[in-house]
């Protein structure tokens, strides 16, 4: 003879072979998809309503392939800081970075007629020494990533407007314009691609190998980390150094987009850029920095702020929507992460 028990609550018997708990385990199934389809289907209800309001305009091949090109700077930035931020740490020197680094493009290959090539090379060295240096005053002197940063940002947009006598450095090679934006592939700029390959990369590293795991790790708990051998100053170090190199990154295809370099266009993408790294954090892995969030979190900001303007928006408000934007995603990335933390 046996027995059955009934779930807290309830009264009668289970059904046979059924688990206690499976409701609840279905409804928190569904409740993760939707977090991680959310930020997606948004993207397309403001392509569907701005594609209502202006179907002449918005829902044409040229201005699709505007938006997925011209903010592949952004969102290289981005993918810049979720580096960091994946470890637990702020990267506020990513805008002026990519900054200097157009800017040595510029001058180099302008000024001085440097190959374009060695000019991007150099652009990126320097880019990354500046990533070694915070990571030195960061994690060997023991300054907190946040004070390093910003502070160095600050002294390299002085170097930028140094070296750039406070002009823009036009002229810059066509070969690499044509690397960057004239070449095309399905109709967009091949910038959009190298935007796409890149999260690719950065996908793999982050999911598949021990460094990814490593970081991951380290962001959840430093002391949990150093205790389970993990060198968390190392891998603190490298992520800020891997940081600047893609701010270099970035900026090489502001060089390269618009032919040009000026002191002002890469440090204003540094709000869009956290704005887009924490709003990826609330999708396609919600709770966790992600490439492919970030992606999404790009197009949806430069779909919004495309369709604002066609409507004749005042340009005050791409601020309104970057900040309103940055506020929102951070609160609901630290609501995600403290959700599953109770979770588990």
């Amino acid at each position: 003879m046996t027995t059955t028990e009934s779930a807290p609550g309830e009264s009668g018997t289970l059904p046979p072979g059924r688990p206690p708990g499976r409701r609840g385990a279905v409804s928190t199934l569904v409740a993760r998809s939707a977090e991680r389809i959310a930020l997606p289907v948004v993207w397309v209800a403001i392509i569907v309503l701005f594609g209502v309001l202006r179907p002449d305009t918005f829902l044409t091949t040229g201005n699709f392939s505007a938006m997925f090109s011209s903010q592949t700077s952004l969102l290289v930035l981005a993918l810049a800081l979720t580096i960091p931020l994946t470890a637990g740490d702020y990267d506020l020197s990513v805008g002026s970075v990519a900054s200097l680094s157009a800017m040595l493009i510029g001058i180099l290959n302008v000024q001085l007629g440097v190959p374009v090539v060695w000019a991007v090379l150099v652009a990126l060295a320097v880019a990354t020494l500046i990533g070694v240096a915070n990571a030195v005053l960061s994690i060997a002197v023991g300054v907190d990533t946040l004070i390093v940063t910003l502070g160095m940002g600050t002294f390299v947009q002085g170097i930028v407007s140094w070296t750039g006598n406070d002009s823009t450095v036009t002229g810059i090679s066509a070969e690499l314009v044509r690397v960057v934006v004239q070449a095309r592939f399905l109709g967009i700029p091949v910038e959009f691609w190298y935007g796409i390959v890149l999260c690719a990369v950065l996908f793999y590293v982050m999911e598949f190998t021990p460094l990814g795991r490593r970081l991951l790790i380290v962001g959840r708990g430093r002391e949990v980390a150093r205790l389970s051998g993990v060198r968390v100053r190392l891998v603190r170090g490298g992520a800020l150094v891997s940081s600047a190199f893609l701010a270099g990154l970035a900026g090489v295809l502001i060089a390269g987009t618009s032919g040009a370099a000026d002191q002002t266009s890469a440090p204003l993408l540094l709000l869009p850029a956290f704005a887009a790294a924490f709003l990826g954090a609330t999708t396609i892995m919600p709770g966790r920095f992600n490439s492919w969030g970030v992606l999404v979190a790009v197009l949806f900001l430069v779909t919004g702020i495309t369709g604002l303007q066609q409507l004749g928006a005042r340009p005050f408000v791409q601020n309104l929507f970057y900040g309103a934007a940055l506020i929102v995603a951070v609160v609901l990335s630290f609501a995600v992460r403290s959700r599953r933390r109770k979770a588990a």
